[in-house]
Parts: C-alpha cells; sequence; structure tokens
C-alpha cells in the first residue's frame, strides 16, 4: 500500500522546490533591484559664473581640450584661426565693430575661474599643430599638446608659461599605425606621473595607444584594440555586427588610473577599452552603442583614491554619463542639447579637480568650457537627468 504513494511525494518536493526557487529568484531580483535603487553616485549643478568674463575682448573657438594640475588650474586649448569664426565675429580684428578677437590658444584658470595666463601659436623651432587637440599637464608643470590637422604627425611639449622644451615625432608625416618615430594626428594625452610615461591616444589617422618616455620623450611601445598589433585600414562600426577587432576610431582617449588600468575611448565604436600598462586587454564596455555619431569622446576618474566613477563626455548625444568604473555599467547622464548653462553642444573634453568638481570643454559651435558643481552623494532614484540646475530653477 505504500509504493503508490512515492509518485505524489516526489511531486509534492518537487512542487515545494520548484515555488521555493522562485520565491528565491524573486528575492533575489527584488534584492538586486534594492541595491541599485539605493546606489549612491554624484549630484552636479552647473556653475553659470565660470569662468570670468575674459579680458581683452577675447573670444573662443572650439574649446578642443582641457588638463589640470596639482593646483587645480585648468588649461584649456582652442582652434584661435580665423576661420573658426564667422567674419563679423572678429571685428576687433578686422576693423569692423569694437569686438571680437580670438583668444590665444593655450589659456590658463584658476579654480574660481580667473585667468592666470594666455600664451601660444607658431614661433621658432617648432611646427605649431594646423588643428589644436588635446592638452595634458606633466609632474613637472609642461604643457603637451597634440593636433589632429593634416600633418600633425608629432606632439609638442612647452613650459607653464609657453616656453618651447621639445617637439616629439616629426611634422608632417604620413599615417603609419607600426611607426616608432612618429604619429598621427594625436587626439590626447595623459601622464602616469609614477612611471615617467606619456600615452597618445593616437587617434585619427593611427589607430593605436602610443607610449613615450615623459623625460626623453623616448618612444616605447605601441597596441591596438584588445591588444592587436594596430593596422591603418578604415573598419565601419555597425551596432548590428560583432565589435571590430580593430579601433575604429578616432582614438580620443587613453587614460591611466590609479591602479595601473588604461581606459581608451574609441570614439567611434562607442566603446571603452581597458588594459594594463604592456597593453594586454582587460575587458570593454559600450555606452550608448547605437550612436553612430560616436558617444565615448572623453574620460575622467572621480578624484577619490578608489577612483570609483568614471565620467564620459559624450559629443555624439551632448550629455556626460556617470559610469561604475569597475563594472563599466552606465549609472546615469546629465546634461541634453542646448545653450543655455548646463546642457551642450558637442562636449569635447572633460576633468575633475580635487573637490570632485567637473569640468568640460565644447566643440563645433559650442566654443565654451563649464564647471559642474558637486553636490555630494544621493541615491540613483533622486538623480533627475537633463539640465543640472538647482532644486526648483527647471519648472
Amino acid at each position: 500500500m505504500s509504493a503508490p504513494k512515492k509518485p505524489l511525494l516526489f511531486a509534492s518536493l518537487a512542487l515545494t522546490a520548484f515555488i521555493a526557487l522562485n520565491i528565491g529568484q524573486d528575492q533575489l531580483q527584488q534584492s538586486a533591484e534594492a541595491v541599485n535603487n539605493d546606489r549612491m553616485i554624484p549630484h552636479f549643478v552647473v556653475d553659470p559664473f565660470w569662468p570670468q568674463p575674459l579680458p581683452n575682448k577675447w573670444i573662443l573657438g572650439r574649446t578642443i581640450g582641457i588638463a589640470i594640475d596639482e593646483r587645480d588650474h585648468l588649461f584649456v586649448v582652442h582652434r584661435d584661426q580665423d576661420s573658426m569664426f564667422m567674419r563679423q565675429a572678429l571685428g576687433l580684428d578686422n576693423g569692423q565693430a569694437e569686438c571680437c578677437t580670438a583668444a590665444p590658444p593655450i589659456l590658463e584658470f584658476d579654480q574660481a575661474g580667473n585667468l592666470v595666463n594666455a600664451w601660444g601659436g607658431p614661433g621658432d623651432g617648432y611646427t605649431w599643430p594646423e588643428s589644436n587637440h588635446g592638452i595634458e599637464v606633466g609632474p613637472d608643470g609642461n604643457i603637451w599638446i597634440g593636433g589632429n590637422g593634416s600633418g600633425d604627425s608629432h606632439v609638442l611639449v612647452f613650459t607653464r608659461d609657453g616656453q618651447f622644451v621639445r617637439e616629439i615625432g616629426i611634422p608632417g608625416e604620413p599615417t603609419d599605425s607600426s611607426s616608432t618615430v612618429s604619429f598621427s594626428r594625436v587626439a590626447e594625452i595623459a601622464i602616469d606621473a609614477n612611471a615617467g610615461e606619456a600615452y597618445f591616444a593616437d587617434g585619427y589617422g593611427n589607430k593605436r595607444v602610443a607610449v613615450v618616455d615623459v623625460a626623453t620623450g623616448a618612444f616605447k611601445r605601441y597596441w591596438g584594440a584588445y591588444g592587436n598589433e594596430p593596422v591603418d585600414e578604415r573598419v565601419v562600426y555597425d551596432p548590428n555586427e560583432p565589435l571590430p577587432q580593430q579601433f575604429v576610431g578616432p582614438v580620443h582617449c587613453a587614460e591611466p588610473s590609479n591602479d595601473g588600468l588604461i581606459y581608451v575611448c574609441d570614439r567611434g565604436a562607442d566603446r571603452i577599452q581597458v588594459f594594463r600598462p604592456d597593453g594586454t586587454y582587460v575587458k570593454e564596455s559600450q555606452v550608448a552603442p547605437l550612436t553612430l555619431a560616436g558617444s565615448t569622446w572623453d574620460i575622467t576618474f572621480s578624484p577619490d583614491e578608489e577612483q570609483e566613477f568614471l565620467y564620459v563626455a559624450d559629443g555624439g548625444n551632448f550629455n556626460v554619463h556617470i559610469l561604475d568604473r569597475d563594472s563599466l555599467e552606465v549609472l546615469a547622464e546629465f546634461g541634453d542639447g542646448g545653450r543655455q548653462p548646463g546642457l551642450f553642444f558637442a562636449p569635447h573634453s572633460i576633468v575633475t579637480d580635487s573637490d570632485g568638481n567637473i569640468y568640460t570643454t565644447e566643440t563645433y559651435e559650442g566654443k565654451r568650457i563649464q564647471k559642474f558643481l558637486m553636490q555630494g552623494m544621493r541615491p540613483i532614484t533622486e538623480h533627475r537627468p537633463g539640465a543640472p540646475w538647482p532644486e526648483g530653477e527647471i519648472h
């Protein structure tokens, strides 16, 4: 009489286990959602009064790079050629009106937004870039700049006050992603002070990361996407196809982190790839992967020792993304397209200061710098996308 009861017993146990498993999965899902909802992330508001007005009726062209030093002084490079402005905008230069004239290409601001110094342009002993692009401050205070114009196959180094120090690479060389003597349209420079190495996002012509010695400019190594040997042939990004094994480009940033990783912006593929300093591939992730105009234009880290957050300037979608640096998960974003404070017309470069404030530049017709004040941490659920204005100011 006992045997017939076994199937019922097993069925009952299986049903109980199934119910318990589903309850457990539901609880795990709810727990994961609760953790995500309670995740604290940085909160920012725009400072509409930064920087202070420029002297001498100066105006900016496309602001194409930004860097910060140990004093929280900001160094900005913009394109000051006449072609960057409508003729009427340079009325002072043309003798047509009282305003305006292009500011010198390199400008230094203090944290309050006061202009401290301005310099740059063609001179003796070096070839000024045809198209300025990217700026970095070395541990000795020297200023490094690149260029993405035709023939910009070199990087220039100056003192903080604009005295020429060194030219790295040979101007006018063709694209060659295997060259050890020149570069091709370097987009950005970042320096690892501890290792004494400078990382070039090399960039608009070449499709690689290149590394040189900070003290001498001597070439050290290079690599392509996934650590592959880079090639010069152009590849196309298609969101519906597997990610290319070569950088689509432009390779737009290569930033060292405190824990010895290199974060590389492959702008044309909407991705960030992470490497060890020797070029060993670690991982990758995409940001807004349907963006055919490119989403990963530049990155910077939060200033805490762990650099918990990664901020991504997205010039294709006109906003800034906040990522978890470890997982590369997009947590939130702020900004949108527009010209009011806190909105963007192609955010191009991004940097943080020691207080956690964010600074951005804008290219194309944006032509400005903006500062976003760190307001502490808030749960993701309290984050509001769009213009980062103070509470109650958006109706």
